[in-house]
């Protein structure tokens, strides 16, 4: 009998009697693989359940939705179609429309008397200033009495004519005689006329001493006072305006002066004055200046105190109408390819739509073509969105 062999407890006999401890551990495995097993089926039919939910019919209109509620929100105006009135606006010089320059027009002498001020209205012919005449005076008396001379001795040559004419058929005269006396009396009748002409330009050139307004209108500037001795290269001594009217020198560009042509309304504002004067194209400009690209439009302006030449002004010249769309100016982008906006499209997409600009007004934009005025533009933040890019458009306020 062998001592040595080892009796099991009570606790060990069941354990060795029943269970081998590697079947044990393999059991535990496999509870823990198909647990593994279970969960990555689970969350397996979970994703594929989200995907058709994504994909699906129901899920696309959710997820549009939600793609919309995300889109930027941006502003839209329907701008529709208006009838503007095209201005163009520049600046400008006032002018006499007219100017007349006055000066000595006969030999000068010392001035006497200035009867007239700047700012004042004078007629035609109206005296201006006096030059001294004595000495034409002296010169017209010499000169009657020599006419009174010459008179005298053609009624001499005249009596002694008709007393030859009585002798001749008596015989007590030849004809010889009779035709030196006539020759004699038309000398002095001639005298007579060549002394009276004489007389005449006397007079006219003492009547040339008086400096007077060629025509009607308003006293611009006066350049001489009494005692300045004046002559025919004195110069301008008055500048007058014919009538008084003035005229504004407007400067425009070639692109303008091309759309403007006589007879068109404009507004003139002088600097300093808030009042508007109407005024009226008269005449363009037929060349353009090759160096500032510039032309000249002569706007005809009636009378007015606040009218003062040599003046600077604004004037804004009616270019006519048109019926179109108009934006405000954040609306109109440009790049390289010119000018467009951003309309929008089917599905909340945003479309760029090219555009051509007409004038610049205070209300905006005139888009002569590119759109209708039917489409809703995105008024605002249109440079942040790409063609084709989903928005949110609400009414711009």
């Amino acid at each position: 009998m062998n001592y040595d062999s080892r009796i099991p407890t009570e606790a060990e006999a069941p354990l060795a009697a029943d269970t081998n401890p590697l079947d044990q551990v393999d059991d535990e495995d496999r509870r823990l693989r198909k647990r593994n097993w279970i969960i990555a089926a689970v969350v397996a039919v979970l994703l594929i359940g989200l995907w058709f939910i994504l994909h699906g019919k129901g899920g696309g209109d959710a997820a549009e939705a939600n793609r919309a509620d995300q889109a930027p929100v941006v502003s839209v105006l329907a701008p529709g179609r208006t009838t503007v009135t095209g201005k163009i606006g520049a600046t400008g010089t006032l002018a006499a429309r007219r100017e007349e320059p006055v000066g000595v027009a006969g030999e000068g002498g010392q001035v006497l008397q200035v009867l007239v001020e700047a700012g004042q209205w004078v007629k035609a012919g109206q005296a201006l200033a006096v030059i001294d005449r004595s000495v034409q005076i002296q010169q017209q008396t010499s000169l009657g009495a020599q006419i009174q001379v010459a008179q005298a001795d053609a009624n001499l040559a005249q009596a002694n004519l008709d007393r030859a004419l009585k002798l001749v058929d008596r015989g007590f005269i030849s004809k010889a005689d009779v035709d030196r006396l006539t020759a004699t009396r038309d000398a002095a009748r001639a005298r007579v006329s060549v002394a009276r002409a004489q007389l005449g330009e006397m007079q006219a050139r003492t009547r040339r001493l008086d400096i007077v307004a060629p025509s009607a209108g308003l006293v611009l500037e006066r350049k001489v006072e009494p005692g300045q001795v004046v002559s025919p290269g004195s110069g301008v001594l008055f500048r007058l305006a014919k009538g008084g009217e003035m005229e504004l020198l407007a400067r425009l560009g070639e692109a303008d002066l091309a759309t403007v042509t006589p007879g068109i309304a404009a507004s003139v504002t002088p600097v300093g004055s808030t009042r508007s004067f109407v005024g009226q194209v008269w005449q363009v400009s037929p060349v353009i200046d090759a160096q500032t690209r510039q032309g000249t439009a002569r706007i005809a302006l009636p009378y007015a105190t606040e009218l003062r030449p040599g003046g600077f002004a604004s004037v804004e010249i009616v270019s006519g109408t048109v019926v179109a769309p108009l934006l405000p100016e954040s609306a109109v982008l440009s790049d390289a390819r010119g000018n467009y906006v951003i309309v929008v499209g089917k599905g909340n997409k945003a479309e760029r739509r090219d555009v051509t600009l007409g004038d610049v007004t205070e209300k905006g934009l005139v888009i002569l073509s590119g759109l209708s005025g039917n489409e809703r533009v995105v008024v605002r933040a249109g440079a942040f969105l790409a063609p084709g890019e989903t928005m949110n458009p609400v009414p711009a306020r």
